[in-house]
């Protein structure tokens, strides 16, 4: 199951029954998501210049899904009382399809606090248990992602020639007064600038404390989420592609026109 973004180098891990599940009743769900989370690439300019936020990749992903249908939904579970509402609990959930024999949630944690993970793998365990979902996936940063984002940010400062703050400065990157210490503070003791700026922009947005693979591997293996059948996607590092030239500006002009409709929130 998932054998083409297997082949195309996503992890895949599947819990509690899912494949048997998907590969009985959800063939088309599984069919779906190969061909729009396959088709996934990921400039590396878009990374830079989302600042760790959600990329427009990740949107592009996002959309290409409600295309097919997998859209928003709020799942609201009431207690009632001789007829009378006297609870509810509201789960919403970014990705939900419903099929002929039931309904698949889905998210997409791209760069988020790893308490994320709990919250969604919570949400998967509550809707299942009520009947309302019969799988719950979560899409993520892979390992090879997270292990190979400090040089892809390396590459993206050597193409640049990056070489100091009026370079990061004349792409549009704005940084604040603690980053520009941090950097000059490392160039002073004899490292190169794009090296102490990469490592620092890594370790400020993409942190051990993010959302990415071994978190969520993690906590699943811990039980969180138990017994609602999972499908863990982890995105790899092949997705993301260098060489488009992309202005930094331009991107961060689209992500606020896109905050402004309503589509990315404000960081």
């Amino acid at each position: 199951m998932f054998d083409t973004l297997k082949t195309l180098g996503f992890q895949i891990e599947i819990h509690s029954h899912a494949q048997a599940i998907l590969s009985v009743d959800f063939p088309d769900a599984v069919a779906e998501l190969e061909r729009v989370i396959g088709g996934l690439t990921i400039p590396i300019e878009e990374i830079i210049g989302s600042g760790g936020g959600e990329t427009q990749g990740t949107q592009r992903l996002r959309r290409g899904l409600a295309d097919i249908g997998w859209t928003k939904m709020n799942f609201v579970v009431e207690k009632r009382i001789n007829g009378v509402a006297r609870e509810a609990i509201s789960h919403e959930i970014d990705h939900v399809k419903r099929f002929a024999n039931g309904v698949i949630a889905l998210e997409i944690e791209w760069n988020n606090k790893d308490p994320f993970f709990d919250r969604d793998l919570e949400n998967f365990k509550r809707l299942h248990a009520d009947g309302a979902i019969s799988v719950g996936i979560i899409v993520t940063r892979g390992t090879s992602m997270q292990d190979e984002m400090r040089a892809m940010v390396m590459r993206f400062a050597r193409d640049r020639k990056i070489g100091c703050n009026a370079d990061l400065e004349a792409l549009g990157m704005t940084r604040t007064p603690r980053q520009k210490k941090a950097v000059d503070k490392r160039v002073a003791a004899g490292g190169q600038f794009a090296d102490a700026w990469s490592s620092l922009f890594v370790s400020d947005k993409f942190g051990a404390a993010t959302t990415h693979w071994s978190k969520l591997e993690d906590r699943v293996h811990r039980g969180v989420g138990n017994p609602c059948p999972l499908v863990l996607i982890g995105l790899p590092a092949r997705i993301v592609t260098f060489g488009e030239g992309l202005s930094l500006e331009e991107i961060a002009d689209r992500e606020e026109a896109m905050a402004r409709d309503g589509i990315l929130p404000f960081l």
